[in-house]
Parts: structure tokens; sequence; C-alpha cells
């Protein structure tokens, strides 16, 4: 038959989250002095690369609750190089563990992430890259670097998480048509019960056991009419249904504002089909629920989760619906966007008038730790040179005199 085991009562499935990739180390500027070594060469160590912010779906994790009001999370910097070629630590990744079903959106609302499977990672915040030592730059034009590169700054950003629930079934129907009860029933979920609508307001999870079948069943909050259109809280219910394998539509059968189990199918199927057609495509079993206090005419199944009446062929026909819909469908593809890193660089005119050259590349290569040191300026105009940021900025109109913007610097352009 089956069994109770635990559900979960915190819910929280729309949350804000910002991530600050650790910032990387600087390279170090430093010069062997030994007693046996009268002119020592250069041996700054390089910064260690900034730690990573990677979010991952975990499924001891329930729901969104620890972002609500805590939505910070960050990576450790890289160490400074230092001495005697001694490099820097590379700083710790932060893993941020999310629900399976979480979605991630970036401020325009692209749909950047789906870790649907536990397991399923995504790098959220990238950590910046260590800064090279004065070691680094010795060449045979360059004898005594005395110069190095700083840490390039971790990625930060804002995103908007969701919750969509990954349960193999939803219940779905009117507000007080016995869904909590059922759920109460079948599982050791304890959803809020009373005789009043909307006792519940958050989806609650059960897991039921049926022989050796085990299967995850939610308790939708009731829909109303129009809610595909958003009445009430309609997209925030209707959300949890999409992922579900099988449906069950629950009629109250002792309904006392006059609606029929007839009425009442029809207009659950409408607000289900409004909302994501491929719903109807679903498997699912309708039943009419409070059978020891009908008052309605139903010929179809009938259960009552107060007497148990017709809840053992219920729990049998959800185990046999999510059984077909695994065997067809196993698996759940989740995806993350891989964006590649812009190679090149880009001029635009900055709102003072100013041109803005744009690119990691160029950005990193006026990152050094003493740019008036005239032997660093011309190793930044030779790297800015070979990036092709002279030709991009002839092309953009740059003229003699100009100002324009790389990294955290400003310079006057020169023909």
């Amino acid at each position: 038959m089956y069994s109770k085991t635990a559900g979960f009562d915190m819910f929280v499935d729309q949350a804000q989250l910002h991530v600050k990739g650790g910032d990387g180390g600087a390279g170090c500027v430093a010069f062997r002095r030994e007693a046996h070594v009268s002119k020592g060469g250069p041996d700054g160590g390089d910064g260690g690369k900034g730690g990573d912010v990677w979010l991952v779906a975990d499924t001891n994790v329930a729901s969104l609750l620890a972002f609500r009001d805590h939505p910070y999370r960050r990576a450790d910097n890289g160490v400074h190089g230092q001495g005697h070629g001694r490099h820097g630590a590379s700083g710790s990744d932060t893993v941020v563990k999310v629900p399976p079903g979480t979605s991630l959106r970036d401020r325009d609302g692209e749909l950047l992430a789906d870790l649907i499977n536990p397991g399923d990672r995504w790098c959220a915040g990238q950590g910046g890259r260590g800064g090279q030592g004065n070691a680094r730059f010795l060449s045979n034009h360059r004898r005594a670097p005395a110069f190095a590169e700083q840490g390039e700054v971790g990625e930060e950003h804002w995103y908007a998480m969701e919750l969509k629930l990954m349960a193999d079934v939803a219940l779905v129907g009117f507000p007080n048509a016995g869904k909590s009860t059922l759920i109460s029933r079948i599982s050791a979920a304890r959803p809020k019960i009373a005789d009043y609508p909307f006792t519940t307001l958050v989806p609650n999870l059960g897991v039921v056991r049926h022989g050796d079948a085990e299967i995850v069943v939610a308790d939708i909050p009731g829909l109303i009419e129009g809610a595909s259109q958003g009445k009430g809280l309609g997209h925030d219910f209707l959300r949890h249904i999409e992922r579900s394998r099988a449906l069950v539509l629950l009629l109250d059968l002792a309904a006392v504002d006059e609606q029929s189990p007839e009425e009442q199918q029809r207009i659950l199927l409408d607000e289900l089909g409004s909302h994501r057609p491929a719903l109807l495509e679903r498997p699912r079993v309708v039943v009419g629920t409070k059978a020891d206090m009908a008052v309605a005419e139903w010929d179809g199944q009938r259960i009552s989760a107060v007497t148990g009446e017709g809840i053992r062929k219920l729990v049998g026909q959800m185990v046999e619906l999510v059984a077909r819909s695994r065997a067809e469908a196993p698996v759940t593809e989740g995806f993350v966007v891989h964006r590649p890193e812009p190679e090149g660089v880009q001029v635009e005119r900055g709102p003072d008038g100013a041109f803005v050259v744009l690119g990691r590349q160029a950005a990193r290569a006026v990152a050094v730790s003493d740019i008036n040191n005239l032997e660093a300026l011309a190793f930044v105009q030779d790297r800015l040179r070979r990036l092709g940021v002279d030709r991009a900025l002839v092309r953009a109109g740059a003229r003699e005199g100009d100002i324009v913007h790389i990294g955290g610097f400003s310079f006057e352009y020169e023909q």
C-alpha cells in the first residue's frame, strides 16, 4: 500500500540573489636581495585567482527561504603575490545550494539557467584572474621591471530566482476541495486545514510510497476562475503545476456555492489550458471528493479522505501514471546558458563625449601597479597596440587630445 514520510512547511518560491566573485590577488614587485647576489633580478610572484560562486541543485533544500532576507553570496578573494617567487593562493569557491527546479533570470528577464536535476551546476559569478608579478615581465629589453599587474575584479550580478516544484503529481482543485486533507492522508505532510477558502497559501509536498514505488505529490493552493490571467495568486500557483508528470483534478461534491462537479471540471481545465496548453495533454485522474458528505450528483470516481473511501485505488492510479511517464521520459534536462567571453575590443562614445574602450583584455592591459612608471607605460601602450585599440579608436573618429577611458584609467589620445 502506501506509507507516510516527511513533507515540508516553510516555503518561498521567488527571491532575489546578488553574487560577487572574488577579486584576483595583485602581482608583486620584488627583486632578489641576497648577500651573494649584488644585483638580483625580479622575483615577484603572481596573485591568486578569485573564487567563483556556483549554484548547485540539492534535494536537501526545499525552498528559496534562505535568500528571502539574505540575498548576498560572495566568494573569497585571491591572495596577493609575494617576493621570492611566491604565488598567492586562489580564493575559495562559494557553493550555493538551491532546490531542484530553480531557474535564474537576469535583470532583463532573460532565462540564464534552469537547474532541474540534483547536482546540476551553474557558475553565477566568476572570480577575477590574479595579476602577474614583475618576474613575468622580464625580457632582453626590460631587465628590471618595476611594475606588476593588479588583480582582476570578480563578476557581480543580480538575479531573479524562481522555483517550480518538481513533484510527480499535482493535486488541482478549487479552494476547499479537499487537497490538503488528501495529502495529509496519504503522506506525512501536515498542511493547515480549516473550513474556509484558501486555507493553503503555499504549496505542500508529500512523499507517498506504494509497494516499492515512491512518488512526490504536491498540494497546489486552490485555483479560482481567472487564475490564468493572474486573478488571485493564479500565476504563483499555476507555475508549480508545469513540471508535474500527472494531474489529479479534485471536484468538490459537497460544494455549497451551487457549482456542479462538471462546471468545476470545465473551469479547472480552461484555466490549465489558458496558462499552458500542454498541461491538457498530461495524464490525469478526475475524482469527486468528500464522498461522505456529497450533495451533488456525480457518476465518476469518488473518494473521501476522512473515511478512506477510494483512497487506495487513487494512490495506485497515481503511481501507475507516474511510472508510465517516467518510462516515456525518464530524465528532464536542465540547461545553462554559456556565454563565450567576447574577444577583441569595442569603442563607444560615453555620455561626456569621451571614447570608452570596452573589452576584458583591454581593461587587463592597463591594470598595472604603477602606470606612471615609464617602463610600465610603454608596456601598456604596446599591449593596447597589439590588441588593435589604436585602429579601433581611429575608426571611431578619435582625434588628437580626445579623452579615452579604458578600465579605471583615463588617457589623452595621441596619434
